[in-house]
């Protein structure tokens, strides 16, 4: 096991510079004098569909930062995994031996000493402190964590076909594992597995289902029996879901490891569970990353409203309306309101796989030429809405109100943004998207 320099106490912002990267939702700033470690900035900045940063939430830059400090320091706590331990035992759909499975491995290991992230903690915004336990006196937009290599495959041109090449994940042994493992406790009306699943012939749709542990059809706004996993390439221009035999070869792994990234993966989407469960907001699904420094396995990268899918439902005209406290919302709002510019989106993705161009670029071109719709401008009003929810459950995260109150300003929220709708003359179609 390797270990990096010892962490930074005290960073001077105006002592950092420019950034080394600057993402569509996030910056990345060098440390002077600590080059193990690097700073996150959390920004405004909202971004869907792999278009890049296109709306902005006020305050969700420090929600955000907020809410990763606190759970990266609630997954090193033992007290979390005790928490996720009693949960497992505790939930009677789950299948006694692929529970044991679950139970049997990394979650050992985090009830006795926590789990390994890369995230070190959070700047005060006035002192410049790197706060480890707790919350700074002055939180701010900044959390510094461990540097980890990130190596991107390059594309190889293989007899007219376009593949990523993932050799040298197999020659190094500290890196970011270049996969996403997307957890799923339900399925929502948005899913890509819903849409996989109603492509299937019937025969393989069977299968599908036996695979899964369902008892019957697959269906929107359903809740699982048990947890399921799918994962998706990282490191290439759009997102691609990828067999769990392909995820290995890429990953650069052993099989064990593999397999206790996929077990880290679910147990720490428990630890999330638990702490929207306080709020009434219900999990559907949310995304992990990790990083391997030779023997060791990390949680790393983001883990806030932009990776994971809560919900909680409201009345509206007698019938159970889904409202979405993440990103899904931003989504929804684009195929409802935008609905020719989403439909140039999914143009030009296909366009871009058909020529193997970065799906920026050919949006990009396309929209200078007219032949999709520019990006729109989103309203006001519904910003201001999903700044009320960041804003709500970072309250929650703080301790500043207690679970009822976030509990019943969520659900206040969640109905202002159906009467949003109704008001723009789309309720209906919110309702078919999002209704039980």
């Amino acid at each position: 096991m390797s270990y990096p320099a010892p962490a930074p106490s005290r960073i001077d912002l105006s002592q950092i510079g420019e950034p080394v990267y600057r993402g569509s939702v996030q910056h990345l700033y060098a440390v002077p004098d600590h080059p193990a470690y690097v700073v996150f900035e959390t920004t405004p900045a909202g971004s869907v569909f792999d278009v890049g940063s296109i709306f902005t939430i006020e305050g969700n830059d420090l929600n955000r930062a907020i809410f990763r400090h606190a759970m990266y320091t609630r997954l090193t706590e033992t007290d979390t995994w005790q928490r996720v331990h009693a949960a497992l035992l505790s939930t009677s759909s789950l299948n006694p031996t692929w529970r044991d499975q679950l139970m049997d491995g990394p979650l050992q290991s985090m009830l006795e000493g926590g789990a390994r992230t890369h995230h070190v903690g959070m700047l005060d915004g006035q002192t410049g402190e790197v706060v480890t336990t707790g919350m700074p006196t002055t939180p701010s937009c900044f959390n510094v964590v461990r540097r980890f290599p990130v190596m991107k495959p390059p594309q190889r041109n293989v007899m007219g076909n376009f593949v990523f090449d993932y050799a040298q994940f197999h020659q190094s042994d500290t890196y970011v594992v270049p996969l996403e493992y997307i957890v799923r406790f339900g399925v929502t009306s948005g899913s890509s597995i819903l849409r996989k699943y109603e492509a299937l012939s019937d025969k393989e749709r069977r299968a599908f289902e036996q695979e899964l542990g369902l008892t019957g059809p697959m269906k929107a706004w359903q809740m699982l029996d048990r947890p399921i996993y799918d994962l998706t390439s990282k490191y290439e221009p759009e997102d691609r879901a990828v067999s769990k035999q392909e995820a290995l070869l890429m990953s650069g792994l052993s099989a064990q490891h593999f397999t206790d990234t996929i077990k880290m993966a679910l147990l720490g989407a428990w630890a999330v569970k638990d702490l929207l469960d306080e709020i009434g907001l219900q999990l559907w699904d949310l995304k992990w990353e990790f990083a391997v420094d030779r023997e060791s396995l990390l949680f790393v990268d983001t883990i806030d409203a932009d990776s994971f899918r809560a919900t909680s439902t409201v009345q509206v005209d007698g019938r159970e309306l889904i409202i979405h406290y993440n990103k899904q919302a931003m989504r929804d709002y684009y195929r409802i309101v935008c609905a020719d510019w989403y439909a140039g989106i999914n143009a030009a993705k296909a366009e871009a796989q058909k020529l193997g161009t970065p799906f920026k670029q050919i949006l990009k071109e396309g929209q200078a030429a007219g032949i999709y719709p520019a990006t729109p401008e989103v309203d006001a009003t519904f910003l201001e809405l999903q700044a009320r929810k960041t804003a709500l459950i970072k309250e929650h995260v703080l301790g500043i109100s207690d679970a009822e109150k976030v509990r019943a300003g969520l659900i206040e929220t969640g109905l202002a943004e159906a009467e949003f709708y109704r008001s723009r003359g789309h309720l209906e179609e919110l309702l078919k998207l999002n209704a039980l």
